[in-house]
Parts: structure tokens; C-alpha cells; sequence
């Protein structure tokens, strides 16, 4: 996409002043100093904690400081279409897994991209901006785990609070809010191949729905978090609501390295790198830890909490033994369900950016460009390891109208990590064809990671492992999900277009027979993919659960005045997309705080 890159670095001067800098610089409580105190220290202006920020500030007697390592959100974000464009680019953290052992053999040294996000806004400015809750089953588990406070009773008035739906189609059903930041909205543009999907999935007994309304089980267009045709993120949605506010102060570039406590176990200072000096400030009630599953864990542990025998052999000083860093969930996918078609209607690169489309996006907020990253459709459906009986799907399918080859390899290969093995041998040969994908994916995997520091340097990359694919549940269930993926392809609402399954075999998996149950396992192990949803590693349980790092108000256990607010308090992944489930924890941590203020 660097043609689009060059054209829009050209018409910058003009269109900047209507899209990013009116919307964030100037206009946001953004210092160039900070004061020696704040009632409230926020580490991370990420989706959590941009959200938080601006609930707390709310309340003009209560001082927040909130620091983020990244900077502005930069005028590409604001184009859907672009959001690949974004990975591993200066917003990013650009991280990798450690080597897989039973998974990611086609990427480069076996090790998985994660990006995350360094920015104002986190990774809500790097995301495919896919609005998705979760089901009610997934939170009433909790409650049930005596995670008291977290029922879908209890959290539904969270989500819609947030909420600030367009569609009269939907947002009128009961199931959503009108009046809130963060607007979510139906793309004003797909492909004609999502019709195709959609009939699909209706021949497989699947209904098209409200993703977010009464029942999970489905298809359908997705709503997304874009305003008018561009992202909405938490900087946008939540932080332009503290215009003129005081009592809230923003740090940009502002590097954390650690907390540190008084002798009693209370968290009562921040110590951070900004503006090329080290600093201290002091938290006069608490520090609030909104870093992110990767980032958040690695805080902790540098600040003397986690495993104890892991913080002593890097003498780090153990504030409290906590298994912190455990418990890595994502939501793994498996790619390679590529499939050619004759018709000129996918999103190929050079017909996408051409001016027409750029003109009609500019000018009037539609067209190509709004596309949500790519992602047309959604599924929600049941293998046979899944009950059929119940609304609680096992599977998601994400529908791309085009593959890794629509660019030519410029970017997809790259952020995706393929390997010049499986680029050449795969993919080089349909390179600028027309092509869709569906990208099955787990919603409740078995398999568990961690993160885990790799020294006491802060600067030091934390170690991730995933460990994907080693529950050899989470295989079959994967193999089921692609062959039900590969009949919806090849049924007929797709055959008008002349479908066609790529005849290239994946390196590895030339031993087996094309479609068959092992090779569709050697697929899913050579080409795995993570849908950028880690969560669970601060995770939140009762006071009896000896695996929790957090109790149900997400008080940090053994200390006072340290919180997490962040998707690493999970105890589960939900099953969907993680970004407004995480909006939702921020917001009703917000109560939680206001609430303990009130008994104090």
C-alpha cells in the first residue's frame, strides 16, 4: 500500500487539519510537565486506560496522571482500510513470540508477530476496530467462579454505556447505547463477495444477526469502532471528552520502569524515563496498572511482583509471590484457507488504492477505504466439539475478501512474519490474483501460555510463549472449524465466481493428501496466526483461588494501592474480540474506584 502512503503524504498539509491534529493535538490535556503528586497514577493510555482516565476525571476534586510510552496517533490510523499498515511501525511494540514448539513452523524462526500498541489510544489504533462483546456465558463463568460483580447482569450496563451506536437497524433493539463515546457503527462499505458469505452461512443453518444482541450464533457484517467512515479509538472516544479539564494531565513518551512501595506493601510511587530524565511522582491514593496483558505482567515483575524464585534469580527485591505472567490466553487462528476466484471484486491493492476511492473517502466518508481492515464478515459457529444446543459457539470465522498475495507481498507477508520458504511456494504463484480467506479461529482455547521478564532491565523485551497448540483439543477442534471453513467456500453462493482452492501445498505438509484431516493440521501448525487478543496474565479470581493476581476489584493481592485495568485480568478469554470487553473493565473500574472513595 505505499502507492496510497505516497499519495496521502502529498495531500497531508491539507487533510491532516480535518482528521488527526484538530481531533488530538492542542485539544488534549497533553503536558510538557507534571506535578510532584496525583490522587490517581494511570500507567498506559492504551483502550483500558485512556477509558479510565477520562471516567475518573470526570470528578473534578480527583487528580489523575496518566503516562504512555508511545506518542500521537498518526493520520494513517484514522483510515480503516490501513490498519495492517500500522504493524510494526513506530506505534507498535513489534513484539515476537519465543520459538513454537507445536505451532508457527511457516513463519520466520518459528516465532509469532504480536503487535501491541504505543500509542495514545494503544492498541485500539492498531486494531481491525471489531466490535464484539462476548457471550453472556462467558462472564456468568466467572460469577460462577465466585468472581463476584461480573455476571452478564452486571457488566451489560458497562458495554452499553460505552456505546454510541448508528445503526437504526440494530441500535434499537435493546441491546445497545446511543449516547455514548466510542461510536460503533456498520462499515459503509463490502464486497460483493460478503453476500456470498453470508447466503453461506445461512445454507449451513446459520442465521444472519446482531453479533451483539440476544444470541451469538451467526453470521453477519460486522459493526466496527469507526465514526464517519474513520477509527474511532479510545484516544478519540474517551480522552476528547477531558478538553479543558484540569484536573487530568497526559505525559506522551513518558517510559515506566517501575512502582514502588513503602515498607508497609503500599504502591506509592511511579518511577518513569520522559523528556531524557528520570523521574519519580507519588500516588496519593493509587497507582492503576492499564499497561496491557504483554506489558502489564512485565511491570509487576520488574516491581517486585510475581513468581518469587523467578524475581530472586534476577534480584529483584519480591514485594509479593504471585503468579503473575500465567495463565496466556489468545485466540489463535489458523490461516492457509486461501481461494481463488474469477471475478475482479476482491480487495486487490492496485484496484483499491486508486483515486477515485481515495477521492470518495475524503470527500464523503465512503468507499473502500472504510473497510475494516480487511474483515468483511464474521461467523460465530459450532464444531462437534462445541454444543450445538446451546448458544455458546466454539468457533469464529473471520472472511477476508482477498489473501496475503492482493498486495504482492509488500505488507501482509511482513506483519504475518511468512517465510520466504512458504512465500515462494505458496503464495508467489496466485501473486496479484483475486482471492478471498477465511481464517477459522478458537473463541476458548485450552492451551496456556506466559509471559515471563527475560532480565530486570525495563528495556529488555519481555518473553512471550503462547504455547499454541499444545492442548491437543484445541488441534482437532481447529481441523473441525477449517473443513467446515473449506465447505463454506467451495457451496454454492461462491461458485458464481469460479471458485477455486490454491493448489499450492504448504511446506511441510507434502506427505499428505490435499484436504485431508492431516493436512489441514499440518496447515493450521506451519501457517498459525494470532487474532491479536492476549489476555489473562494478572488474572482475577477469589481470595481462595491461589492462581489469581487480582480479587474481584481488581486490587492487586498482598499490597494496597495497586490496581490492574487492562484485559490481563481475565480469568478466561471471552469469546470474541477483546477490545470492547476490555473498554467495559475500564468503565466499570471506574465505579469500583468511585465507590472505594465514597467508603473512605
Amino acid at each position: 500500500m505505499q502507492n496510497l502512503l505516497h499519495i496521502l503524504s502529498s495531500l497531508l498539509p491539507f487533510f491532516a487539519s480535518l482528521y488527526v491534529w484538530n481531533i488530538y493535538k492542542g485539544s488534549l490535556p497533553i503536558k510538557d510537565y507534571f506535578l510532584p503528586s496525583y490522587d490517581y497514577i494511570i500507567i498506559g493510555a492504551g483502550t483500558a486506560g485512556s477509558t479510565l482516565a477520562s471516567r475518573l476525571s470526570e470528578d473534578p476534586d480527583i487528580s489523575v496522571l496518566l503516562l504512555e510510552a508511545g506518542g500521537m496517533p498518526s493520520f494513517e490510523t484514522e483510515i480503516p482500510i490501513l490498519a495492517s499498515e500500522l504493524q510494526m511501525s513506530h506505534l507498535d511494540w513489534s513484539y515476537l513470540t519465543v520459538p513454537q514448539q507445536e505451532s508457527c513452523f511457516g513463519l520466520i524462526d518459528k516465532r509469532c508477530p504480536w503487535p501491541r500498541g504505543k500509542v495514545l489510544g494503544g492498541s485500539s489504533v492498531l486494531n481491525y476496530m471489531l466490535y464484539i462483546r462476548g457471550n453472556r456465558r462467558d462472564y456468568d463463568n466467572w460469577a460462577q467462579q465466585g468472581i463476584y460483580g461480573w455476571s452478564w447482569k452486571e457488566v451489560l450496563p458497562y458495554f452499553i454505556r460505552s456505546e454510541d451506536n448508528r445503526d437504526p437497524e440494530i441500535a434499537y433493539n435493546g441491546y445497545h447505547g446511543r449516547d455514548g463515546p466510542l461510536t460503533v457503527s456498520t462499515p459503509p462499505f463490502v464486497t460483493d463477495l460478503t453476500f456470498a458469505f453470508l447466503e453461506a452461512g445461512r445454507r449451513f443453518g446459520y442465521r444472519n444477526i446482531d453479533l451483539n444482541g440476544p444470541i451469538q450464533t451467526g453470521f453477519a457484517i460486522p459493526q466496527g469502532t469507526i465514526r464517519r467512515g474513520a477509527r474511532c479509538s479510545t484516544a478519540k472516544a474517551f480522552l476528547e471528552l477531558t478538553r479543558g479539564r484540569n484536573n487530568l494531565h497526559i505525559l506522551i513518551h513518558a517510559y515506566v520502569t517501575k512502582v514502588r512501595f513503602i515498607i508497609i506493601g503500599r504502591a506509592h510511587s511511579v518511577h518513569f524515563d520522559w523528556n531524557r530524565k528520570h523521574n519519580i511522582v507519588y500516588a496519593k491514593k493509587e497507582i492503576i496498572v492499564s499497561a496491557g496483558a504483554v506489558n502489564t505482567p512485565q511491570l509487576l515483575m520488574l516491581s517486585g511482583i510475581g513468581p518469587k524464585d523467578e524475581l530472586e534469580a534476577l534480584n529483584i527485591p519480591v514485594i509479593a509471590n504471585l503468579p503473575v505472567g500465567y495463565n496466556l490466553q489468545d485466540h489463535v487462528g489458523a490461516a492457509g484457507l486461501h481461494f481463488k476466484i474469477n471475478a475482479p471484486i476482491s480487495l486487490l491493492e492496485p484496484r483499491l488504492m486508486s483515486i477515485k476511492n481515495i477521492v470518495k473517502y475524503f470527500l464523503f466518508g465512503v468507499g473502500p477505504l472504510t473497510n475494516l481492515g480487511g474483515v468483511d464478515g464474521l461467523g460465530f459457529i459450532n464444531t462437534r466439539y462445541g454444543n450445538v444446543t446451546d448458544d455458546w459457539p466454539d468457533v469464529q470465522v473471520l472472511f477476508v475478501p482477498s489473501s496475503p498475495v492482493a498486495d504482492g507481498g509488500e505488507t501482509v507477508r511482513k506483519i504475518m512474519g511468512i517465510s520466504n520458504k512458504m512465500w515462494w511456494q505458496v503464495y508467489y504463484p496466485y501473486i496479484y490474483d483475486d482471492t478471498f480467506t477465511l481464517y477459522p479461529l478458537l473463541l476458548r482455547p485450552k492451551s496456556r501460555g506466559r509471559v515471563k521478564l527475560k532480565s530486570s532491565n525495563p528495556y529488555d523485551r519481555p518473553l512471550i510463549d503462547p504455547r499454541y497448540l499444545t492442548d491437543t483439543d484445541d488441534v482437532q477442534t481447529l481441523v473441525e472449524a477449517m473443513k467446515i471453513c473449506f465447505s463454506l467456500a467451495i457451496s454454492a453462493p461462491f461458485r458464481k465466481f469460479g471458485v477455486k482452492p490454491f493448489k499450492t501445498i504448504f511446506p511441510g505438509c507434502e506427505k499428505y493428501d490435499q484436504w485431508t484431516d492431516k493436512y489441514f493440521e499440518c496447515v493450521a501448525r506451519t501457517f498459525t496466526i494470532t487474532i491479536y487478543h492476549p489476555v489473562g496474565t494478572c488474572k482475577m479470581g477469589p481470595s481462595w483461588d491461589t492462581s489469581a493476581v487480582v480479587d474481584p476489584k481488581l486490587r492487586v493481592r498482598h499490597v494496597r494501592s495497586l490496581r490492574v485495568v487492562d484485559a490481563s485480568v481475565m480469568p478466561t478469554i471471552v469469546s470474541g474480540n477483546t477490545n470492547a470487553p476490555t473498554i467495559m473493565i475500564a468503565e466499570k473500574a471506574a465505579d469500583l474506584i468511585r465507590r472505594s472513595i465514597m467508603y473512605h
